[in-house]
């Protein structure tokens, strides 16, 4: 097999961020975890509202998830590092394409923001892994975690009967959990104090924030 070059990279990266943002992305065929939860009762107009900004916030995260793990692998220097990112980048997908599909189900719409956090993640992930293995690893962690945060305040914020989210976004939080372990397992270091209190905790506020309305 040919090694590819800085132009062949670049074009699969393209293909790969066209693919997250405006097609459905290479999956690891898990099942969808609400495929056989049936309905208890249907949302009212203003749960359904509530639950379509939740599912937009959660498919944006993977996107920006998706952009992440792609530049990490790009830069990371040991092929162990790049083949648990390129995996982790697959089971991420699942979740893009399990909230992309429940809020089809809904009505709802992605957020129009897709490629600016996309490409905002790739650069950030890319840059982390230039900066070496252990502190790219560390990222991976903090970010999960502060995934992991916010699925949990949505999950408190569902509507008691809508079962079928509630079961995409647990296997989501335990998919988080996992990835962020995994990380550390593999050699992460713990990021400074400043990232992980303030860099990253911004970070994630707007994102939430912005694609909760756009």
């Amino acid at each position: 097999m040919r090694k590819l070059s800085l132009l062949d990279k670049v074009l699969t990266e393209i293909d790969q961020s066209l693919r997250v943002v405006h097609a459905t992305a290479p999956t690891t065929e898990r099942p969808n975890p609400a495929a056989d939860i049936p309905e208890t009762a249907p949302l009212n107009d203003a749960e359904r509202d509530l639950v379509i900004r939740l599912m937009r916030i959660n498919h944006t995260g993977e996107v920006s998830a998706q952009g992440l793990y792609r530049g990490q692998a790009l830069t990371a220097n040991r092929e162990d590092i790049r083949e648990q990112m390129e995996r982790s980048a697959m089971e991420e997908n699942d979740h893009l394409n399990w909230t992309e599909k429940r809020l089809q189900e809904l009505g709802g719409r992605k957020s129009l923001l897709n490629p600016l956090f996309y490409w905002g993640s790739f650069t950030i992930g890319a840059i982390a892994g230039k900066i070496g293995d252990k502190w790219s690893l560390g990222f991976v962690k903090e970010t999960e975690d502060q995934v992991i945060k916010h699925l949990e305040e949505h999950i408190n914020r569902l509507p008691p009967h809508a079962l079928a989210d509630m079961a995409i976004l647990q296997k989501m939080k335990a998919d988080e959990q996992h990835h962020g372990e995994v990380a550390m397992q593999a050699g992460g270091a713990k990021l400074p104090f400043l990232a992980r209190k303030l860099l990253m905790p911004l970070m994630s506020k707007v994102m939430t924030k912005s694609t909760y309305y756009v």
